[in-house]
């Protein structure tokens, strides 16, 4: 990180959901980086706080279960009520199904849909009255690679992708009158634990070929959507490692 990033979000407030590991992590690490104060927003209370102790006093940890209606819903509030302000809300919080959609469960196509989608959504409206009441901000919504190619071993999470980045689309295009942009990262695969439940064929093959992307990467991409000047919005970011393909 050059010394100008390095207090590019400086005064800034950030809010990130599934920020105790992966691409939520790292997007929390790069924020407090470059300056931001950062609520880190998980379910998973011990790996919230193992996160926050080592980012140090500029991490505020937040345990929700965002799958709960009552906790989704009050999460803005306890942001705000946390750190006083928003500046950046990057909602990342995920599952993932894959594999022929026959083998799917209902619970499970049920439990990944909601939060791929319905949360998000939910998530982005609860933040939008502070911000436009401030007249700035920036959403940031992790997409996948996914929302822009019909993978066929994962027509489920796929398909919550293609939603997603349509919702993106269409709210940035209502709110950018507000100083608010919003703008989808869309990675290919990433070195999580979302990749555990890929096809074992599949990750092998990704692994030995070169085919995966570090989460560090992916929230140096985020960083550069939040740092342009306030009249350019990065609408979308499609990365890939360069072996990967489709």
């Amino acid at each position: 990180m050059s010394q100008a990033q390095a207090q590019a979000l400086a005064g800034q407030v950030a809010a990130i959901t599934g920020a105790a590991s992966g691409i939520g992590f790292a997007s929390a690490q790069a924020m407090v980086a470059a300056g931001a104060q950062v609520v880190l927003i998980d379910r998973d209370s011990a790996a919230l706080a193992r996160a926050c102790e080592s980012l140090g006093a500029a991490a505020l940890p937040l345990v929700l279960d965002l799958l709960d209606p009552d906790q989704c819903t009050a999460m803005p509030a306890q942001v705000l009520a946390l750190a006083g302000r928003l500046d950046v809300f990057h909602a990342n919080a995920g599952l993932y199904v894959g594999g022929d959609l026959i083998d799917a469960s209902d619970e499970a196509i049920d439990r990944m849909l909601h939060l791929n989608i319905n949360v998000v959504m939910k998530n982005v409206r609860g933040v939008l009255p502070h911000m436009i009441e401030r007249g700035s901000g920036d959403i940031i919504v992790t997409s996948s690679l996914a929302a822009h190619f019909p993978t066929p071993w994962e027509p489920v999470y796929a398909s919550s992708k293609w939603a997603i980045n349509c919702f993106v689309q269409t709210v940035r295009r209502q709110v950018f009158k507000h100083g608010i942009r919003v703008g989808a990262i869309s990675p290919g695969p990433v070195i999580t634990s979302l990749l555990a439940d890929w096809p074992a064929d599949k990750l092998q093959e990704a692994k030995a070929n070169g085919c995966l992307i570090e989460a560090s990467e992916v929230a140096e991409v985020v960083l550069f959507m939040l740092t342009r000047p306030r009249g350019m919005t990065i609408r979308d970011v499609v990365m890939m490692p360069t072996q990967f393909d489709l």
